[in-house]
């Protein structure tokens, strides 16, 4: 029997274990030196000015969101296609995250229903380019500036991802990425801020350490001092060199990753193109879709099964999957404290019934492609109705 296709493997080399055992022998094993070069690497790959980095994507997130200003009883636009945290992060300033509805083809937020979800209360907006996919950010942007809205975009799963030219992280008032293990270049845990605004990105870098107005790289290197003081009370958000050198020796494979892994989409597209049963994702015009993920939407229609039946078959016939996302309107929390309804957001709540997201990682191999496109054909195949 063929051994199980995981649903995600990170890519990782010699490069990373020799920079993570650099730093070992360096003694320096927190936020230093490390931490320094990968925000200025960083910030030269997206095209932006500053770069700020961080201990995940949700603290980016909430950080961005202090930058900006938001408080309490303010409200801001999160689409409902998305993980926990691009909402959940308005929720720690006790302010109200407004659940936008997605678009069948792309599941990147329905721009046209942005503009009849703004009231006075709303401060921003959070496009979260969904598996990889840019949002349309000129209308959102035109949107924003017409209502002096900020636009503070979740680009957990768009590294590197392009829009009509433009590297996501150099387009919005400020962009958040993410470095999980699953993610298209990892660090274990970790994240990333980047902005033109200096004042945020000084404000972003006090508010990860405590407030404090000297980080630790500057207080203990030899150019440091001892003094500090506390300029407002923070957070504890602050990347590790450990961290930061496997984030180097990544950066430097970002675009070799992502080239593997569109290669891949495309065998996928190629695989199900003569199955009406499985709708395919596609790249809109105007973009460089990252391909962080490759979900795939069932005509259950046209099937005896439903999604999770097939997805309890697929993993049995040794191919994991996972489904992306279960919208936010769905869950408890969302129902009971902010009285959304399934109905509220009805093409979230349809697609999510018939998507699931096939393996797609620069890890694979054309071989492992070739047994998930054939194993998903079967199964089609087999429960056609």
């Amino acid at each position: 029997m063929e051994s199980f296709l995981p649903f995600h493997k990170a890519d990782l080399g010699d490069e990373e274990i020799a920079g993570v055992v650099d730093v070992l022998r360096s003694g320096w094993l927190t936020t230093g030196p490390k931490v320094k070069e990968f925000e200025q690497e960083f910030a030269a790959m997206v095209g932006t000015q500053h770069a700020v980095a961080v201990n995940s994507c949700t603290a980016a997130l909430h950080l961005a969101l202090e930058a900006a200003g938001l408080r309490e009883g303010d409200e801001v636009l999160v689409p409902t296609m998305t993980f926990a945290a691009t909402a959940e992060v308005v929720t720690y300033f006790k302010a109200r995250p407004v659940l936008i509805d997605c678009t069948q083809d792309t599941l990147n937020l329905d721009i046209d229903r942005i503009e009849q979800a703004i009231t006075d209360k709303t401060k921003a907006i959070i496009p979260a380019h969904f598996a990889g996919q840019p949002c349309d950010m000129d209308q959102i942007q035109s949107i924003a500036r017409a209502r002096g809205l900020h636009v503070i975009e979740d680009a957990a799963h768009a590294l590197p991802a392009r829009y009509k030219g433009k590297m996501v992280g150099s387009i919005a008032d400020s962009t958040c990425f993410s470095f999980y293990a699953t993610k298209s270049i990892t660090t274990g845990e970790g994240g990333m801020v980047t902005t033109n605004n200096a004042d945020w990105a000084a404000r972003i870098r006090m508010m990860s350490l405590h407030g404090l107005s000297r980080d630790a790289w500057n207080r203990y290197s030899a150019e440091g001092s001892w003094y500090y003081e506390i300029l407002s009370p923070g957070f504890k958000y602050n990347l590790t060199d450990i961290a930061a050198a496997l984030g180097l020796a990544q950066l430097k494979k970002c675009d070799q990753f992502w080239k593997t892994r569109e290669r891949y989409a495309n065998f996928y597209h190629e695989g199900f193109r003569d199955l009406p049963e499985i709708m395919c994702p596609e790249a809109v015009p105007h973009v460089q879709h990252a391909w962080h993920l490759y979900v795939i939407q069932l005509d259950l229609d046209r099937l005896r099964i439903t999604r999770n039946e097939f997805i309890r078959q697929l993993q049995q016939a040794g191919i994991g999957c996972s489904v992306h996302f279960i919208p936010l309107h769905l869950h408890p929390y969302y129902r009971n404290v902010w009285g959304y309804r399934p109905d509220d957001l009805p093409v979230s709540n349809m697609v999510f019934q018939r998507t699931l997201s096939l393996p797609l990682y620069s890890k694979m191999t054309e071989t492992d492609i070739d047994r998930a496109i054939q194993t998903v054909r079967n199964l089609v195949l087999e429960n056609r109705r």
